[in-house]
């Protein structure tokens, strides 16, 4: 299981979880706030799996509740990345208890949603596993949340793609269309974008596979093509350029992956592990 996830440096974080705890905190938690003086009664507290899952975003946790309050202890006592079994404890905390209870929900709540899509990421990683193929997400994320829920895809063994419309160049069917053609759209962009960028195109036919090779593009994606064509696609693309890296994507299921990645693919992308993810449920619990 990959563990390779990054989180961004907290400068990038810290002013999403303030807002989020805002959101959560409002003029005040009337419930702690006239049970507890700030900063005085202090307890420990445990969080519990219940259920079985891969867990992530444990360093954001941490990072939540010390922003309430730099004083708390909060120690991971599973890794992130690992898988555990319903009932294990996987972190515990100590220090203010009103920092504990404001920052609660919105730590589970992070902690929850991302270690669901690192689990059900880990399980369409799993199918792949003996192949060259490697599973990566796309941008249908969470407004908001996007780089964490990237972040989780990562922890769970997928390759991050884009995470943004301004690191690569995709182009995609209405792109085609606006343009009037692959050629057209792929020459025009090269002219205007930064070299270091790459071309990747998104292809339906065999015939648009043709034409992105005559224009090379850098990455062809196989969107939405049966498997029997991916494989004359993919045959193509090796016999005419072997630097292209080729991609398959629409429709992917747990069902599927392995019928497509067999087909010879560099990549497999699919929004599946972020938008279908249950929430993997913790519990915390005050000593």
């Amino acid at each position: 299981m990959s563990k390779s996830g990054v989180l961004p440096p907290w400068l990038v974080l810290d002013p999403l979880l303030r807002g989020w705890l805002l959101e959560d905190i409002g003029k005040g938690d009337r419930t702690t706030n006239s049970l507890l003086k700030a900063d005085v009664t202090l307890g420990s507290a445990k969080w519990v799996a219940k259920a079985p899952g891969v867990i992530a975003g444990l360093p954001v946790a941490a990072r939540v509740f010390q922003l309430l309050n730099e004083k708390v202890s909060f120690v991971a006592v599973a890794d992130e990345g690992a898988f555990c079994e319903m009932g294990q404890v996987v972190a515990e905390m100590s220090g203010s208890l009103d920092a504990l209870l404001m920052g609660e929900r919105v730590a589970l709540n992070l902690a929850m949603r991302l270690s669901g899509i690192a689990t059900l990421t880990n399980k369409y990683v799993e199918r792949i596993a003996d192949l060259p193929a490697h599973l990566v997400d796309t941008r249908k994320t969470t407004p908001g949340l996007r780089l964490l829920e990237k972040y989780a895809t990562a922890v769970g063994g997928a390759i991050n793609h884009r995470m943004g419309l301004d690191d690569a160049v995709m182009i995609k069917d209405n792109h085609i269309a606006a343009a009037g053609g692959i050629g057209e759209a792929i020459t025009r962009i090269r002219s205007q974008i930064p070299y270091t960028l790459m071309i990747e195109v998104e292809t339906e036919t065999i015939e648009q596979v043709k034409e992105a090779l005559e224009y090379h593009a850098d990455i062809i994606m196989l969107d939405n093509m049966p498997v029997d064509l991916m494989r004359q696609a993919v045959q193509l693309i090796r016999q005419q350029d072997g630097r292209v890296k080729i991609e398959a994507s629409g429709n992917v299921t747990l069902e599927t992956i392995r019928a497509v990645a067999e087909t010879g693919v560099d990549y497999i992308s699919s929004s599946a592990p972020i938008t279908q993810s249950k929430w993997l449920d913790l519990s915390m619990k005050i000593s």
